[in-house]
């Protein structure tokens, strides 16, 4: 399930997603860039791991992402993830972006002891609209320390970038914002995690998973292809194989989708995933 924050926490976060285990509970789940960071909170005591390793906290905060990360389920359960706006974060905390790009944290090193709170109560809530208002009072309540973001230099840059699909030099952005190169590298740097160029090709191939989600059967890759502004179909594979590790033949087809980029492998053609995006 997905559900959209209240208006006045939409610049801080984009949605919050409600996921649930139901199957066979060894899982590999792959999550790919999107250009935003986030917050997974874990419902059970169970066991999520990186490469088959590194065991996280059951709740954790992760930064921008440069390429796909693998997780490991070895546990049936339930999971929250905060998604938040590209610049969500520093208008929250004020932290610098980059502290946390290519890192998975504890919530509460974050976002303090109160994080820890939240967790607890998200424990024993029953109901998801219960969870939702827990979610909401906690951000908010976040939100009002800090002086209302407004609209700035780098929403209004990102707006561009997402209007056009990604297909925006650093050149243009320069032109339209009127600040120098330099500049627009430091906020992106600072307040997003990514520079402007990767920024860019992240809303570019998410334009492209649009497209191809909704392609009828009469509709080819290469139409859609051309449509995402990619030059020819072996661009498009080889920016899609980096940003997701597979093709977009196999997205469609291999995967059980919990979100745009946070999926599971099909154990077989004919099986049916053991986790559900509920709606």
């Amino acid at each position: 399930m997905q559900v959209l924050p209240p208006e006045v926490l939409s610049p801080y976060i984009k949605h919050y997603l409600f996921l649930e285990s139901v199957g066979d509970p060894h899982k590999t789940l792959r999550l790919f860039p999107d250009g935003n960071t986030g917050i997974v909170f874990l419902l059970e005591q169970v066991h999520l791991s990186t490469n088959h390793s590194q065991h996280l906290p059951s709740s954790f905060a992760y930064g921008q992402i440069s390429n796909f990360q693998d997780l490991t389920l070895t546990e049936q359960t339930s999971f929250i993830i905060v998604v938040f706006q590209p610049d969500g974060l520093y208008k929250l905390l004020g932290m610098s972006a980059l502290e946390l790009k290519e890192q998975i944290v504890a919530t509460q090193d974050v976002f303090g002891q109160a994080a820890k709170k939240l967790y607890d109560s998200l424990l024993h809530l029953k109901q998801s609209t219960e969870k939702v208002n827990a979610l909401n009072t906690f951000f908010y309540e976040l939100a009002i320390q800090r002086k209302p973001p407004g609209h700035t230099l780098l929403s209004t840059i990102l707006q561009h970038i997402t209007h056009h699909k990604g297909l925006v030099t650093v050149e243009q952005l320069v032109r339209y914002s009127g600040y120098t190169e330099r500049h627009v590298e430091r906020i992106f740097a600072e307040q997003v995690g990514i520079s402007p160029k990767k920024f860019g090709s992240i809303v570019q191939l998410h334009s492209f998973l649009k497209l191809l989600r909704h392609k009828t059967a009469e509709t080819n890759l290469t139409t859609i292809c051309y449509q995402s502004g990619y030059f020819d179909q072996s661009h498009l594979i080889r920016t899609f194989k980096k940003y997701t590790g597979i093709t977009p033949s196999e997205y469609l087809n291999s995967t059980n989708r919990l979100a745009v980029n946070f999926m599971e492998f099909k154990d077989s053609p004919n099986q049916m995933s053991g986790l559900y995006n509920f709606t």
